[in-house]
């Protein structure tokens, strides 16, 4: 989408049956799309797991606090774990069971170290709690939906999974006007977006609506990728009379990213270290959406997903609605399994995803694939020097210099990769996807990342332990400086107890000695 002009821009757009008020997005790839593998079969139901391993982190903040013991019976939505803290979502059970063991269970992650999770035995009925949901959801307050949205366990399903609750606050608070639903889906082989729009259009844009209530948005658009033309249909067709409007955006990549999405429908940028909220716009995907009508309207939390599997080892690529807690293994074995040895193992999208080592791990709220790729599928060239060609910053979404940030971290210096804007990068991987050279550019950013997270948690340390250090050091010197005091005190109480006593018996020995010289005289 590199032109040469805007005009020539909205000429493009126009003819390819797009809005003209679209605004240019800078950068972007066309990486091979590969969706028509699932894209076809409708949602299906999961067949529910034997067991289901339901970890305490499953959204960006606070892990939740698990409230049940082992050996408890629960029911579908029960209450498993509390939130903490300002940032962080409970967690609720996926079906009904009993609950065998807290403890860790490898994670979601590529090391695939253990985290805290709990275990639950199904029971085969899948039995709901009994639900009260409010007869008129919209006659709520904006706070109170919130509220229920927070209670529900909701997350950001477009992979972030960020407390929906704590961006609903945020926005009211900072007077949002624009919300915006995320459709884009611009990550290649997932479909579980464009499915969900297609079959559940009407509790999608209920759900929108109830969003718009909650943070009194004004404006509210839906930007949908234009290789989704059914998905388009279903939504306009469900929209068709109200405030929601659906917008075709161009396909590429990462359109389907917060900041890239904002720029399109709106022209407006969010500022560097800043967030949409700052420039008055609200970012939620359809799924969130979809979610959101789910607990309010039908007072169900969070406990299933939709879940593209796909890729070239699967032998049946779909769309599942999993429970949370499945294992990544239950959705491949429910799309009849590998057809060969997979080359790599991603859940997610291959560009944002996150490499596996084994699919004996559990799918949480954030979890949109389970992808299996062959060696074809797999590009795996040895990486070579940089060539200086620029092709990293011509993708670049970001506007930044990913070459020269790379510099910086080559050379050991990833505090200096922070004055090109590393801190801006939204970790797309456009860079490492046009570099000739096959550099892992965003695995470095991504480490860098994290050598600057360890140095500023190492450094918040270090000043935690001076302040303590500092506060002992003050409080033992206060200590001995009111010892010293209390033993002054005590000395000057002695010295002046003694000095009435000695003055005490001089006058006792003088009242003496004239009552003896009286008697003398008498005498």
């Amino acid at each position: 989408m590199n032109v040469a002009s805007e005009p020539f821009l909205k000429r493009l757009l126009v003819k390819a049956g797009l809005s003209s008020s679209l605004h240019k997005l800078r950068g972007g790839v066309h990486p091979e799309g590969r969706k028509d593998l699932s894209a076809e079969p409708p949602i299906r139901v999961l067949p529910m797991p034997e067991r289901l391993y339901v970890p305490l982190q499953q959204h960006i903040g606070a892990p939740a606090r698990h409230l049940v013991g082992v050996g408890e019976v629960v029911k579908k939505g029960q209450l498993l774990a509390a939130s903490q803290g300002m940032v962080s979502a409970p967690v609720h059970a996926p079906t009904s069971g009993r609950v065998i063991a807290i403890g860790d269970f490898p994670g979601p992650h590529p090391s695939g170290l253990p985290m805290p999770t709990l275990t639950i035995e199904a029971d085969g009925l899948d039995a709901w709690i009994d639900a009260d949901p409010p007869a008129d959801p919209f006659a709520l307050s904006p706070e109170e939906v919130a509220t229920r949205v927070g209670a529900a366990g909701i997350v950001g399903l477009g992979g972030a999974a960020f407390p929906a609750a704590v961006k609903l606050n945020l926005s009211r608070r900072n007077e949002v006007r624009t919300l915006i639903m995320n459709g884009g889906e611009c990550e290649p082989y997932l479909t579980c977006d464009d499915r969900l729009m297609q079959e559940r259009a009407a509790q999608i844009v209920e759900g929108i609506r109830l969003i718009a209530h909650a943070t009194g948005a004004g404006e509210i658009l839906v930007g949908i990728e234009d290789n989704k033309p059914d998905a388009i249909a279903a939504m306009t067709k469900a929209a068709a009379g109200g405030p929601v409007k659906v917008v075709k955006v161009p396909a590429m990549y990462p359109m389907g990213s917060e900041k890239q999405l904002i720029q399109v429908l709106t022209g407006q940028e969010v500022p560097a270290g800043g967030r949409a909220a700052d420039i008055g716009v609200l970012v939620h995907n359809v799924g969130t959406a979809y979610a959101v009508q789910q607990a309010l309207c039908l007072g169900r939390p969070l406990v299933s997903r939709i879940i593209t599997v796909s890729g070239g080892a699967i032998m049946a690529p779909g769309n599942l609605e999993a429970p949370i807690g499945a294992l990544a293994a239950d959705l491949v074995r429910a799309c009849g399994g590998l057809r060969e040895d997979a080359a790599r193992l991603v859940l997610g999208g291959p560009m944002m995803g996150t490499q596996l080592t084994s699919l004996d791990v559990p799918v949480i709220k954030g979890s949109s694939g389970v992808l299996a790729l062959t060696v074809q599928e797999v590009e795996q060239t040895r990486p070579g020097p940089c060539i200086r060609c620029s092709s990293c910053v011509r993708a670049c979404p970001m506007g930044l210099l990913p070459l020269e940030m790379a510099a910086r971290i080559r050379a050991g210096d990833p505090a200096g990769a922070v004055d090109w804007g590393l801190k801006d990068c939204i970790a797309c991987g456009s860079c490492s996807y046009v570099c000739p050279s096959h550099i892992p550019l965003v695995h470095w950013f991504n480490h860098a990342k994290g050598d600057l997270a360890a140095r500023e948690r190492l450094k918040m340390k270090n000043e935690a332990t001076k302040k303590l250090a500092d506060e002992r050091s003050a409080r033992m010197q206060r200590i001995a400086q009111e010892r010293e005091e209390a033993a002054r005190l005590r000395a000057a109480k002695k010295a002046a107890a003694d000095a009435a006593k000695k003055a005490a018996a001089e006058a006792a020995a003088a009242a003496k000695a004239a009552a003896k010289a009286k008697e003398e005289v008498e005498a």
